[in-house]
């Protein structure tokens, strides 16, 4: 049986890939089908098989939650599932891959702000990580990323990433379930459910054809659910009780550079100027909000 550290490190290797590689697999997803329908399937899928395992490991008592933690949940859920991926899912009908993970490499600034509105003064240093990522930000929507890469689709994403923040920060502020697991089988059934409720209202249903999806499409729809969500979050959720969090915090800054690489590898996107350099730019600035936090944590 392997080490304590080697079972650390395998995990924290599958956050590293199957998270960098979720960006790509929405891409081929959207490529063929509609965006919020299909997210919506994902995790309402996703959310369903955690809660059996939940039920089948632990009993389905496992599965009993107060009215206070289930809206906590859903409200986390909406945050997040909803909000943060949902917008990012739809984006990616016209933003490449790899330019959508850099973008929401910017999470932990959003964090810092908004802890920095509840009352918490950042250090210098941290403020200084996060003026160097909205320098790396402005550097990667600036002209020259990509001609085909609408600014609509980079605010979408940014918009996802602000929402997935408040939806982080918000939840170590809620009374949520006792089993996180539990609680993110909530939260993916609700905020799955909330996916399909505005693609139902984008009109997305209308001329759906089932026989138009690609192979690919499908095959990516599997690998999120199974990989995407459920190996990747369990091993995350496992680092969180294993691993110091300045070590599994390093997810976010190596994430992006796996989604990069894989954009360019498989999908033959495109690696302008603005993204290679505001790409570094924005991976340092994590780098330094995350290394910054570690000591004063």
């Amino acid at each position: 049986m392997p080490t304590s550290t080697a079972r650390v490190w395998i995990a924290l290797g599958l956050v590293y890939v199957v998270w960098g590689s979720t960006y790509l697999g929405i891409r081929v997803v959207v490529e063929t089908m509609p965006p919020f329908l299909s997210a919506g399937v994902r995790f309402i899928a996703a959310g369903a098989l955690l809660a059996a395992l939940v039920a089948w490991r632990h009993g389905p008592a496992a599965l009993k939650v107060t009215r206070a933690q289930l809206g906590s949940a859903v409200l986390v859920g909406l945050l997040l599932v909803l909000g943060g991926n949902g917008l990012v899912v739809l984006a990616e009908t016209s933003v490449p891959s790899g330019l959508a993970a850099l973008l929401v490499a910017a999470v932990p600034m959003w964090l810092v702000l908004l802890r920095a509105g509840s009352g918490d003064r950042p250090s210098p240093r941290t403020l200084a990580g996060v003026l160097l990522g909205l320098v790396g930000l402005a550097v990667l929507t600036s002209p020259g990323s990509g001609g085909e890469i609408r600014i609509g689709g980079v605010l979408l994403v940014l918009g996802g990433s602000v929402l997935w923040s408040l939806g982080s920060f918000s939840a170590a502020k809620l009374t949520l379930p006792a089993d996180p697991f539990t609680g993110s089988a909530y939260q993916m059934l609700a905020g799955g459910a909330g996916q399909i409720l505005v693609g139902l209202l984008r009109g997305e249903q209308h001329g759906l054809d089932i026989g138009s999806y690609s192979t690919a499409s499908w095959l990516a729809l599997a690998y999120l659910v199974l990989i995407g969500s459920l190996v990747g979050f369990t091993a995350y959720v496992w680092l969180l009780r294993a691993a110091p969090l300045s070590l599994v915090a390093t997810y976010a800054y190596v994430n992006p550079v796996v989604a990069v690489a894989l954009g360019w590898l498989i999908l033959d996107e495109a690696l302008t100027w603005p993204i290679l350099l505001g790409g570094a730019i924005v991976v340092a600035a994590v780098c330094v909000i995350v290394s910054t936090e570690r000591r004063s944590g």
